[in-house]
C-alpha cells in the first residue's frame, strides 16, 4: 500500500503544478495576452498526466478498498486548482499512521 500511496503523491503534486501553471498563466497569456504558447504545451500534458492521475488513484482506491464516492472526489481533485493538493494532503493523513501496522514484506 505505501508504494501505491507514494505513486498518487507525486502523481498529485505533479497534476497540481500542471494545473495551476495552466490556469494562473497559461489562461491569462492566452486570453489577455493573445498568447496560446503556455496552453499549447501545458494542455496537453496536464491531461495526459491527468489519466495517470485517474488510474493511480483508482490503484490506491483499490487496495485501501474506499467507497466509490470517496475514489471519485479524489479523482475530481485533479482539475480543481489547488484541490489536489488538499485531497493528497488529507489522503496522507489518514493513511500515514495505518501503514505501521502493516506487516513487513521482508521479515
Amino acid at each position: 500500500m505505501q508504494g501505491a500511496l507514494t505513486r498518487y503523491r507525486i502523481i498529485a503534486w505533479i497534476v497540481g503544478v500542471l494545473l495551476i501553471v495552466l490556469v494562473l498563466v497559461g489562461m491569462p497569456l492566452k486570453y489577455l495576452g493573445d498568447n496560446a504558447t503556455v496552453v499549447a504545451a501545458i494542455g496537453p500534458l496536464h491531461g495526459a498526466l491527468y489519466m495517470v492521475y485517474l488510474l493511480l488513484t483508482f490503484d490506491l482506491s483499490r487496495r485501501v478498498r474506499w467507497q466509490f464516492g470517496r475514489m471519485v472526489l479524489v479523482m475530481l481533485a485533479g482539475t480543481i486548482p489547488f484541490f489536489s493538493f488538499w485531497a493528497e494532503r488529507r489522503v496522507t493523513r489518514h493513511w500515514m499512521p495505518n501503514a505501521a501496522l502493516e506487516p513487513a514484506l521482508n521479515g
